[in-house]
């Protein structure tokens, strides 16, 4: 289930003054926790809704008016739609009633894909020009082209990978699908010299492909499978030969930038850390045309925008650990 799919409230809210919202779910924009599809961190993310960078956060609630037309309400109480968040992610009813002081502005449109709409209004639409706003009122928000790779499908694929990580990491088979290549000296991918010993992390490749990703085409092991749709998470490889030693010069400059987080620290969210089983955190982080995916005590998933829908699986070795420890040392976490 997506970010934008995980809340669902059917409850008539007043938002401002006799401007009712029907509201249908809210997300976090916070340092530790923001819609992925935005930017690769936090301030990124404001900016795409013209928003300060407030430590803070902000609360994002969408929802229908009366005409059925879409609007993000953007409030500054941070708490009360976590709770809502929370209430809704455990399968309870919450109503979440904004209070008029809290709401920061009203933006048109929807940044995310949301696939429920409010009862007895018309269908969502994106809210008629204000005639009073001479042409400057701001063009209504959208979620990315699905039918296209880029940065926001890019980071959309690496959430899903979150959120299941357990299905993808069954697919990969550590007995073959970190071998180098037969009788030939691999790279070592953490940015080493070329090494024999296979003593570094070592990068796999693999697709997601089957009917749950939509716009995706069947595929074979030599056909990559067209980019994953907003909102929707990628299925697993169907098997473990799908996995095979490759060498792309992205993964080196991702791993590159990675490190540099840690000796010159990027903006806010651009890596964060949250809970995994046992005694491990799940890392997240973005850069120019990347995100990875990594769990502390496992390997790393990465996402490039110039290898469109595939995605590359990088080994231990001896330097990821390392990495994804000073990473998690000096990520946001959720509070």
């Amino acid at each position: 289930m997506t970010e934008e799919e995980g809340a669902v409230a059917g409850t008539d809210n007043t938002v401002a003054d006799d401007d009712a919202l029907y509201v249908l779910t809210a997300v976090l924009l916070t340092p530790a926790q923001f819609p992925s599809v935005l930017g690769d961190d936090y301030p990124a993310a404001c900016a795409a809704l013209g928003l300060e960078p407030y430590a803070e956060g902000y609360g994002l609630v969408l929802g229908q008016d009366s005409d059925g037309a879409r609007w993000t309400v953007v409030v500054d109480d941070v708490s009360l739609v976590a709770v809502a968040i929370a209430s809704w992610d455990c399968g309870m009813e919450y109503d979440l009633s904004p209070d008029d002081r809290t709401v920061v502005c009203a933006l048109p449109g929807w940044p995310l894909a949301v696939a429920v709409a409010a009862p007895g209004v018309a269908a969502p639409h994106d809210p008629a020009p204000d005639p009073d706003a001479d042409g400057e009122d701001l063009p209504p928000l959208s979620p990315p082209d699905t039918d296209a790779w880029g940065p926001a499908q890019r980071r959309l694929g690496a959430d899903a990978i979150a959120l299941q990580w357990a299905v993808w990491r069954e697919q990969i088979d550590d007995a073959t699908a970190f071998a180098r290549a037969d009788g030939e000296d691999r790279e070592d991918v953490d940015g080493s010299e070329e090494t024999g010993s296979g003593s570094g992390s070592e990068e796999t490749g693999s697709r997601p492909g089957s009917e749950e990703t939509a716009g995706a085409t069947e595929e074979s092991e030599t056909e990559a499978t067209e980019g994953s749709a907003a909102g929707e998470v990628p299925a697993p490889p169907a098997d473990h030969g799908v996995a095979r030693p490759v060498s792309h010069p992205g993964v080196r400059r991702a791993l590159a930038d990675a490190h540099a987080y840690v000796d010159t620290p990027p903006p806010p969210g651009r890596v964060r850390s949250s809970f995994a089983p046992g005694d491990a955190r799940m890392i997240r982080a973005d850069g120019p045309g990347w995100s990875m995916v990594a769990r502390t005590d496992d390997i790393a998933f990465l996402l490039l925008d110039e290898v469109p829908g595939e995605i590359l699986t990088v080994g231990r070795g001896t330097e990821l650990p390392q990495l994804l420890k000073a990473l998690d040392a000096m990520a946001v976490r959720p509070s």
